[in-house]
């Protein structure tokens, strides 16, 4: 057995990885994790990308570039034109980034899932009575994004951006085995919801970008500002940014979930489904009519 899948092996064990990634100062180590990963000596920038290579099984092989000044810089690298082709059919929803398809399906009298048993309320995630109505009975699917995944995402359709609602929370770690033993996880940690509306159409999909250990800082393009942990500004940001479909949105300082919400009306297409690997740009939902 290699060090790798030793590892691996352990940290499989449920209980030991739910005491390792939840079971200390989460939002104390998650900032330090923001300013340790910008450290720019040349020794703890290779050691450190070493050691996240290795655990995390990275590809660089599609990065725009392959020298890094720091952690965080590798973190959240672009990628080389055109390595995520966006498909161009205007009746798809695309999938806004990298991602392992989590739980997904129709919202149900308000309340979604965030694994099998772990059922949360809407309202909760969203806290906006109007935007739980407009989904009734609509379709969410979760998108996790492992440390290893590229960690920029986009638009998933040719869009306005008309407001942006910032949450402060916790950073509970956001694998498998935490949304198993945390009921409404995703409600307590930090997050943003990003209220795009659809070009040439009136429907209204929403991103919930959720932060995790680790992972607690959001950057838009479209917003001149860092939602993270220290943020105190105003909850309900208004904006007013028209994106192409497949233009970047923001990133995540390391990487994250993504929630999507469309209207009942939508579907979601044949390759979607729990566990599927998708990559942003690859159709997500589709369209009605």
């Amino acid at each position: 057995m290699t060090p790798r899948a030793a590892i691996s092996r352990i940290l499989q064990q449920e209980s030991l990885n739910f005491l390792l990634t939840n079971r200390i100062p989460r939002r104390s180590l998650t900032r330090f994790m923001g300013w340790f990963s910008r450290i720019e000596l040349p020794w703890i920038r290779a050691s450190s990308i070493a050691i996240w290579r290795f655990l995390a099984d990275v590809d660089l092989s599609d990065a725009r570039q392959t020298r890094f000044r720091s952690l965080h810089e590798c973190f959240t690298r672009e990628l080389k034109p055109d390595a995520r082709p966006v498909d161009a059919d205007q009746k798809v929803l695309v999938s806004p980034c990298d991602a392992i398809v989590g739980a997904m399906g129709q919202v149900a009298d308000g309340v979604v899932l965030q694994a099998k048993g772990r059922p949360y309320r809407l309202i909760e995630l969203l806290g906006d009575d109007e935007r739980v109505r407009y989904y009734a009975n609509g379709w969410y699917a979760t998108l996790r994004l492992t440390a290893g995944m590229y960690h920029r995402f986009h638009a998933p359709y040719a869009c306005r951006v008309e407001q942006v609602t910032y949450v402060p929370g916790d950073t509970w770690n956001v694998n498998p085995i935490a949304l198993k033993r945390v009921d409404a996880l995703y409600c307590r940690n930090e997050r943003a919801t990003i209220s795009c509306r659809l070009e040439a159409s009136d429907h209204l999909i929403t991103l919930v970008p959720i932060a995790a250990i680790l992972v607690a800082s959001i950057q838009l393009h479209f917003l001149d500002l860092l939602l993270h942990l220290r943020y105190r500004g105003p909850n309900r940001i208004a904006c007013d940014a028209t994106l192409d479909k497949g233009q970047e949105m923001g990133w995540f300082q390391h990487g994250s979930t993504i929630i999507v919400f469309a209207p009942s009306s939508f579907s979601f297409c044949p390759a979607i489904h729990e566990g599927a690997r998708v990559r942003m740009g690859q159709p997500l939902l589709r369209l009605p009519g």
